[in-house]
């Protein structure tokens, strides 16, 4: 067995300088590594904005918001509500339909996320939801 290179392969530093300021940004993709099937990054909604209905299979998903108020939606037709703000966490089963909305008409909500997987699934989904959900958190 031969020395392990600790300064470079030890441990991986991504700078937030490094990722977009909108959308999704990879962090790391532990694929290939030898290192579990895990995609970390962040994800940012715009002011005002929203994902359209959506679920990411068989994927968990755990998002922690870093900054701004979101609503998140939940349910066969989005009828499940809760709203979250700084330093709050969310945890997706597997195949559950959801929505995040950015509350803040002149911010972006930013929030990292961790996927059980890397492959970056998302399925897109045509709901209509239901107009007064109700509010679980």
């Amino acid at each position: 067995m031969g020395v392990r290179d600790w300064r470079n392969d030890g441990v991986k530093v991504v700078r937030a300088a490094a990722t977009p300021q909108e959308g999704r940004a990879t962090a790391f993709e532990f694929a290939g590594t030898g290192g579990a099937s895990i995609w970390m990054g962040t994800v940012t909604l715009p002011p005002n904005g929203r994902t359209g209905a959506h679920h990411h299979g068989t994927h968990e998903v755990a998002v922690y918001v870093s900054k701004g108020r979101s609503r998140i939606r939940w349910g066969e037709r989005l009828e499940f509500t809760a709203d979250v703000g700084p330093g709050d966490f969310v945890y997706f089963a597997p195949n559950v339909p959801h929505q995040e909305i950015n509350l803040d008409p002149g911010q972006p909500a930013h929030f990292v996320v961790v996927r059980s997987d890397n492959s970056g699934l998302r399925i897109d989904l045509d709901i209509e939801p239901l107009e007064q959900p109700e509010t679980v958190y």
